[in-house]
């Protein structure tokens, strides 16, 4: 009996009990089901994060903030209530800001463009609206602080970092309700409302809009605007407070040469702590988002390894009940001169089966749920990321987890396979 004909001979056993190999696949379906739309799902998530890091750019972009801010945050995430020892010469982490000295420091490392060098305001506006409505829109507002980060814009251009004039870009849902186009908003100027230092009192502002943003996971709520209109709300917001108070600052950004080696940017960044800074860049921020989608996802593939698990214990017993009911058939062929090899390879083969009849299932069902699941996405809440695509199936990824679990339907498979192996052929061929 050759190679092929042991696998005809394994897949015709396999289906003998129709009712029992089916019940077998279809928990081996369960956890490869499980496996193969996590696995989708995480591919989709990475291929789109990948993408929008790749269209932001931002080589050379760095956003820095004081170090114990960093710690506290990360203390904060953890849920780490541990006493810290009081520290007199260290101020709380709410007090470490930074100072237009610690910039002018930064402005002399090694690899850092001096002029680039700024601090980031964050700032708030207490309503929008212009000529062509009498409807006044809250607006959130953002400092784009380099040229070098790329915007997704549906039409018109992103705000010039360098320019004194006011310049904004909108997100995708405000030219309409300024009462314009998307093209036709393009150059006109609307009307910004900032409280004057938490008082009652409002004073305004113009900006021109230079673009319309589209859809993405780094353009969020935010409209952009360049440094001129941001200094200009951040001046009327803060009158009256004295210059200390009202130039403190946590957050400062700076562009390096992008060129410099992994080595070279981790020197810079040992450079940055000393001066009580911690730094990150545009892969580092997108990589925590990243990071948070991959933990889901991982729990996701535990429970579909578990499920695999519990389809083994399955394969064993479907196997051992096989072995029984055809302990006398078995006794028969190793009389006829087959092999103690090939009488396990036959049962491996159809443990092996077990897992390729379960692969396929869980490759047919996941795709399926995967199509039905993507166009739901597409008309509900991800309708504003139209290149989102949240199920990506891949043939090699497809490959390798059908591999992988023939390969534990093996291992759970040597066992029974084992004992069919080694039975005397004489006392099978008395068994009742």
């Amino acid at each position: 009996m050759n190679f092929t004909d042991i696998i005809r001979s394994a897949n015709s056993n396999l289906w003998r009990s129709k009712g029992r190999t089916f019940l077998t696949v279809l928990a081996i379906f369960v956890g490869s089901f499980t496996i193969i739309l996590t696995t989708a799902i995480n591919t989709g998530v990475n291929q789109f994060i990948d993408a929008q890091v790749d269209s932001a750019g931002g080589e050379g972009y760095l956003e820095m903030m004081p170090s114990a801010l960093t710690d506290q945050i990360a203390m904060m995430g953890m849920g780490s209530g541990d006493p810290i020892e009081y520290n007199p010469e260290q101020p709380p982490a709410e007090a470490q800001v930074i100072t237009p000295e610690t910039l002018g420091k930064v402005r002399e490392l090694d690899h850092i463009i001096p002029n680039s060098v700024m601090p980031f305001r964050r700032v708030s506006v207490e309503y929008v609206t212009s000529d062509h409505t009498d409807i006044k829109f809250r607006l959130n507002v953002s400092q784009l602080t380099s040229n070098n980060i790329n915007l997704d814009i549906l039409t018109g251009r992103a705000v010039e970092v360098q320019s004194n004039d006011h310049e904004i870009t909108l997100t995708p849902s405000f030219p309409a309700a300024l009462g314009f186009s998307d093209e036709g908003i393009i150059g006109e100027t609307i009307t910004i409302a900032v409280r004057i230092n938490a008082t009652e009192e409002l004073a305004y502002t113009t900006a021109t809009v230079v673009g319309v943003q589209a859809p993405g996971i780094l353009t969020g709520s935010a409209s952009w605007i360049n440094p001129a209109l941001n200094d200009a709300i951040h001046n009327i917001a803060t009158e009256g407070l004295p210059p200390a108070i009202a130039d403190r600052f946590m957050f400062a950004v700076a562009e390096f040469d992008p060129s410099i080696t992994n080595e070279q940017l981790d020197i810079l960044r040992e450079e940055l702590a000393e001066l009580g800074l911690s730094a990150m860049t545009i892969e580092d921020q997108v990589g925590m988002i990243q990071t948070f989608f991959d933990v889901i996802l991982i729990v996701f593939t535990v429970f579909g390894g578990i499920a695999l698990i519990a389809a083994s214990i399955g394969i064993i017993n479907t196997l051992f009940m096989s072995v029984q009911e055809r302990t006398k058939e078995i006794g028969l062929m190793k009389a006829m001169g087959m092999s103690n090899g090939k009488v396990f390879l036959s049962f491996s083969i159809e443990a092996v089966l077990l897992g390729f009849w379960g692969s396929m299932l869980g490759i047919a069902l996941s795709m399926i749920v995967g199509s039905i699941g993507q166009a739901i996405a597409t008309e509900t809440f991800l309708a504003d990321f139209p290149t989102f695509q949240l199920f990506v199936f891949t043939p090699q990824n497809l490959i390798i987890i059908t591999i992988v679990i023939m390969f534990i339907a093996f291992l759970a498979g040597t066992l029974p396979a084992r004992r069919a192996s080694r039975k005397d052929p004489i006392e099978a061929l008395r068994y009742e």
